[in-house]
C-alpha cells in the first residue's frame, strides 16, 4: 500500500480483523515522465544508485539531520493505530521489538539477542539483552515481553498486528531475560512477525491510551516535539542501552508536494528528500553536493476489483480489465523507475514468481471476454482513488478501458473516505491503493478484506505454507497459491515501484530500501565540516 503525497492525517484505526498496513510514502517512488539527471540519464528506470558514501572518519556527534517525509501519523499510539506512517518512524528509532529487519528485510535480533527453535517447530526461546532499559531508565526484563505479547494475543486485541502471533499459544518467563513462547502449530511467518508491531517490548503494565501523547520505548531516540501538520523532532537517547546513535537531533518534515520538497533540499532546509519525483531530479545532479540513492520496495501498486458483487464479481471482466491495460505503457508513462509483477508477491518476498505473463496485455482478447460476459455493447464502471496519488495514473486506467468499451468514471477522494467507503464498507467497483507492506498475500486468504475474494484452495494453500516444514516447502505453497489469485484475476498489480532519496553530501548512513515501512535513523552520520 504507497506512493507520494498522502493527506495529513490520513491512516486511522481500522479494523482489526483485517489490519494491514497502508502506505504511506514515496509518491511515485522513482517514477517519472522525464530523464533524471542522475543516473543514466536516457533511462529513468536507473536513475540513481545503489551504494552511498562510507561513513567519515571525522563526525559531528552533535548535529542535527533534517529529512523529508511524505505521510504524518495521526496518533503516536503504535500499539492501536494502524498505518504506515507510524511503523516508518517509530520502529527501531523508538520502539523495539523482539526482533527487527534489516536493509534486505531480513530477521535479525533486537531486544532478544538471540533465540532459538525447538525442533519439532512449536516452541521458541528469546535471550534478551540484559542491559536494555526504557526511556525512564526502567530496566527490561523477560516480564515486560512476556506482558506486551499477552496484550497482542488476547481475545479483542486492538493491536494492527495481532494476526501475526494467531499461532500463539502460550507465552512465558523462564528467568528475567528468557522468553519462552510456544505455538498452536508450526508458523513459517512467526519470526518475520515479531519484526513488526506485535513483537514490541513495552513496559508492564503501559496503558497504551498514553502513547498518542508521549512514548516510553527502548529505541536509541526518544520523541522530543510534534509540530502537527509540520514536524516531529527525535533527540538521541544518550542513555540508550545498545550502540547509540551518531547524530544528536532528527527533525522529520512532512512535506507533501514534491516541488517544495525539492525547494526545501536545494536550500539546506533538509538534508535528505525521501520519496523524491524523478520529474524533480534535474538540480540534484551535481554529484559533488548530492546523492542520489535508488532503493527498492514493497510498494504494490494494486487496481483493486470487488469480487462479491456488481459486474466485477464475474472473472471474465476481471480478466478483461487486466488485459486492456498496458502495465508497461503505464510505468513508462510514469517515467520507467518501477518492475512489473503480475501478481500479488513482489520479487523481494517469499512465494515469488514472474506472473506477468498472465492475462497479458492484449485488448482484442478483452473485448472478446467483456462480450462473453454480456457487456458486447459496452460497460459503465467507477474508480475510487485516493487523491493522494498522482491524476495520470486514473486518466491512463480511463483511456486504456475506453478503448475496449469500458467506459471509467475516475472519483478522487480523501484517503479517510477511501478508508470508510472501500477499506471498511466494500461498497466499491474498482479501487487504487498502495498496498506497501510486505507478506501480505494474507490478504487473499482472507474473504473479509475489502478485495471480497474468496477462493477456498488459496486458503487452504496459504494456510498450508504457514505451517509448512521449511522454507522451500513455504514458498512453493505460496507460489502455488499467488499463481491462482493471479489467474482468477482477484487484482491487478499495474507495478511494484522503486523509491528515490536524495542525500545532500557529508551525510552518510541513510536508509534505501523499504524506506515506506520503516525508516532507521540510528545510522545516520554527519561529517564534521
Amino acid at each position: 500500500m504507497t506512493s507520494t503525497a498522502r493527506a495529513r492525517g490520513a491512516l486511522s484505526t481500522m479494523p482489526r480483523s483485517t489490519a494491514l498496513r497502508l502506505a504511506a510514502t514515496a509518491l511515485l517512488a522513482g517514477l517519472a515522465a522525464t530523464a533524471c539527471g542522475t543516473g543514466a540519464a536516457d533511462d529513468p528506470a536507473n536513475a540513481g544508485q545503489t551504494s552511498q558514501a562510507p561513513q567519515p572518519t571525522d563526525i559531528d556527534t552533535g548535529a542535527t539531520v533534517d529529512v523529508r517525509l511524505v505521510l504524518e501519523p495521526t496518533s503516536l499510539d503504535i500499539a492501536d493505530t494502524a498505518g504506515a506512517a507510524l511503523d516508518q518512524i517509530l520502529l527501531d528509532n523508538v520502539y523495539q521489538g523482539l526482533l527487527t529487519r534489516d536493509e534486505n528485510n531480513k530477521v535479525e535480533p533486537s531486544l532478544a539477542t538471540s533465540y532459538h527453535q525447538s525442533t519439532d517447530g512449536l516452541t521458541y526461546t528469546f535471550h534478551l539483552a540484559k542491559n536494555a532499559t526504557f526511556h525512564d531508565g526502567s530496566k527490561v526484563t523477560a516480564a515486560d515481553a512476556v506482558w506486551s505479547l499477552r496484550q497482542v494475543t488476547a481475545a479483542g486485541s486492538k493491536n494492527p498486528d495481532a494476526a501475526a502471533l494467531a499461532s500463539v499459544k502460550s507465552v512465558s518467563a523462564t528467568d528475567d531475560h528468557t522468553v519462552v513462547v510456544t505455538l498452536k502449530h508450526r508458523d513459517t511467518g512467526f519470526t518475520w512477525g515479531l519484526t513488526g508491531r506485535a513483537g514490541i517490548v513495552f513496559r508492564k503494565g503501559t496503558d497504551f491510551a498514553s502513547l498518542s501523547g508521549k512514548e516510553n520505548g527502548t529505541g536509541p531516540f526518544r520523541l522530543s516535539t510534534w509540530k502537527r501538520g509540520s514536524s516531529i523532532t527525535f533527540v538521541r537517547d544518550d542513555a540508550y542501552w545498545g550502540k547509540k546513535a551518531k547524530v544528536a537531533k532528527v527533525v522529520l518534515h512532512y512535506i507533501k508536494d514534491g516541488n517544495a520538497a525539492n525547494n526545501a533540499q536545494q536550500t539546506g532546509q533538509t538534508d535528505i528528500e525521501t520519496a523524491a519525483d524523478a520529474t524533480l531530479l534535474q538540480p540534484f545532479s551535481d554529484t559533488g553536493k548530492y546523492t542520489v540513492l535508488r532503493g527498492d520496495t514493497t510498494d504494490k501498486f494494486t487496481l483493486a476489483f470487488n469480487n462479491a458483487s456488481g459486474p466485477t464479481k464475474d472473472v471474465r471482466v476481471r480478466r478483461a480489465i487486466r488485459r486492456a491495460i498496458d502495465n508497461a505503457g503505464l510505468v513508462k508513462t510514469l517515467g520507467g523507475a518501477a518492475k512489473l509483477v503480475g501478481g500479488p508477491v513482489p520479487a523481494t518476498d517469499p512465494g515469488y514468481e514472474n506472473l506477468t505473463a498472465v492475462d497479458a496485455y492484449d485488448p482484442a482478447s478483452a473485448k472478446k471476454l467483456l462480450k462473453e460476459a454480456g457487456y458486447g455493447s459496452g460497460l459503465k464502471l467507477t474508480a475510487q482513488i485516493p487523491n493522494i496519488y498522482p491524476t495520470e495514473i486514473g486518466d491512463y486506467l480511463a483511456s486504456e478501458l475506453k478503448q475496449v468499451g469500458i467506459r471509467l468514471t475516475v472519483r478522487q477522494v480523501e484517503f479517510q473516505t477511501w478508508l470508510d467507503t472501500v477499506y471498511t464498507k466494500h461498497h466499491y467497483q474498482l479501487s487504487l491503493v498502495d498496498h506497501a507492506e510486505a507478506r501480505d498475500l494474507n490478504n487473499f486468504a482472507n474473504s473479509a478484506y475489502y478485495y471480497g475474494y474468496d477462493n477456498a484452495d488459496v486458503q487452504k494453500w496459504y494456510a498450508a505454507a504457514q505451517t509448512a516444514t521449511g522454507d522451500a516447502d513455504r514458498d512453493a505453497l505460496l507460489r502455488k497459491a499467488a499463481r491462482q489469485v493471479s489467474e482468477d484475476a482477484a487484482a491487478d498489480w499495474l507495478y511494484v515501484s522503486q523509491t528515490l532519496t536524495v542525500v545532500r553530501a557529508g551525510v552518510t548512513g541513510v536508509p534505501r530500501n523499504f524506506t515506506s515501512n520503516r525508516y532507521d535513523l540510528a545510522n545516520l552520520a554527519v561529517a564534521k565540516k
